[in-house]
């Protein structure tokens, strides 16, 4: 047994087990009624059972504190991503790559990865992001309501996507649909037809996704084997002329690759843009700071990262451990929200307060260790460029008194809606 932030207890067992009364919730991270007091849930927990037991999904782990999602995230050989999803499975045909797989073979992936997220990659995209956010800008004009979702926080994301994939952009609305349907599931709906409305959406997409891959096999056999270049080159280029080891990847393995970086890069995105103009718009005061001090964009960005992290991912145990006191058996799933990790008052002075100067801001919204986000790169180009030209031209808004926004809690939090009164302050 692996033992890796141990805290025994007084009298009886030394650790606290899955039955233990005192550590048991009903806690479930796809339950519409927290959508607003999640982050007052997790600190709730934090302070009875930073390490609880739910008794939802088959019943699974719940950890809050900053230090112990770390280690886990710092632990594959303890805590494997075969699955990090609660329920299992979200409609994927086969794990998620690179995320759902372990060392060694992680490794490989990420080596044929890492170079097509790479700074110097990112940084010669910033041209064409910022021209897509000032035509997006251009295109809610003069308007004095929007609903911020279909009019910028959903497009930016999924064209920059499509671009990166080689793909048409004209096929932005169905991706957001698959996205929207596999993420959100079926509202009111039991668990088993949330489970297959998602695998319909998910077959879909694969269906789209085995196209793409298909046209290019074609195209490459076509032409025959030829150099490509992983810093010009569109994604679905590199993936179909690429090596793992000795071999081609297969159609399988770059459906999960793919499957993977639409879930990854469109929603988180889109959510992270959304809470943040909710925080903005209920907060002019820091609104104004952003707007009168443009060389803190950087900065808000990070503190709004840390302030609204979209993913709360999942692990598997892999053997016995002991984590802040309680034992966790082998083959248990663990849920760790990296918004709980960034809220930890022992990690973060004032944690639920938004500070533009936060140093330093060690936040996690990224995930740790082997599997940090591929993709944060082009996600802190897309949020900076957005934030930066967005309060050049609209520095006034606020949130429209009769149509509420709504938000969606899952394990890759968001915004479905955002309606928002342009060229207004509160």
């Amino acid at each position: 047994m692996t033992d890796v932030i141990a805290e025994p207890q007084a009298g009886g067992c030394p650790f606290k087990t899955a039955d233990s009364p005192e550590i048991q919730t009903d806690f479930d991270i796809h339950d519409p009624n927290r959508v607003e007091t999640v982050h007052s849930d997790y600190a709730e927990l934090r302070e009875r059972c930073p390490v609880a037991r739910s008794t939802k999904w088959g019943g699974h782990w719940v950890m809050t504190r900053y230090e112990d999602i770390m280690e886990v995230m710092r632990k594959p050989e303890i805590f494997s991503s075969e699955c990090v999803n609660i329920p299992p499975t979200i409609g994927q045909d086969g794990p998620m790559i690179p995320l759902e797989i372990d060392p060694p073979d992680h490794t490989t992936y990420r080596q044929i990865m890492t170079p097509l997220f790479s700074p110097t990659r990112m940084r010669k995209l910033e041209p064409e992001i910022r021209a897509l956010v000032l035509e997006l800008l251009d295109q809610i004009g003069d308007a004095t309501e929007i609903d911020f979702i279909d009019a910028f926080a959903k497009e930016l994301p999924t064209r920059v996507f499509l671009k990166l994939m080689g793909w048409p952009e004209t096929d932005a609305e169905r991706m957001n649909d698959w996205v929207d349907r596999i993420v959100l599931g079926l509202p009111g709906a039991s668990e088993e037809e949330n489970t297959a409305f998602r695998m319909e959406a998910a077959l879909e997409t694969y269906g789209y996704f085995a196209e793409m891959i298909d046209d290019r096999i074609e195209q490459r056999d076509n032409e025959g084997q030829r150099e490509i270049d992983a810093d010009t080159a569109d994604v679905t280029d590199v993936l179909v002329n690429a090596k793992f080891g000795d071999r081609e990847l297969t159609q399988f393995e770059m459906l999960n690759i793919f499957f993977l970086m639409m879930i990854g890069g469109l929603h988180t995105v889109q959510g992270q843009l959304a809470h943040s103009w909710i925080h903005l718009a209920q907060n002019p005061a820091k609104r104004k700071e952003l707007v009168d001090h443009p060389e803190l964009v950087s900065a808000a960005v990070e503190e709004m990262l840390r302030l609204e992290a979209a993913v709360a991912g999942a692990r598997v145990v892999k053997e016995d451990v002991v984590v802040g006191g309680v034992q966790l058996k082998a083959g248990d799933r663990v849920l760790i929200p990296l918004a709980a990790a960034n809220r930890d008052p022992e990690k973060f002075e004032n944690p639920d307060d938004i500070d533009f100067t936060r140093e330093p801001n060690p936040h996690v919204t990224f995930g740790g260790g082997r599997h940090r986000c591929l993709g944060s790169h082009l996600a802190r180009i897309e949020l900076n460029i957005a934030f930066e030209e967005w309060h050049k031209r609209y520095p006034d808004y606020r949130l429209h008194p009769e149509k509420p926004y709504k938000k969606h809690l899952s394990q890759v939090r968001g915004v479905e809606s955002l309606p928002l009164l342009l060229n207004q302050s509160i």
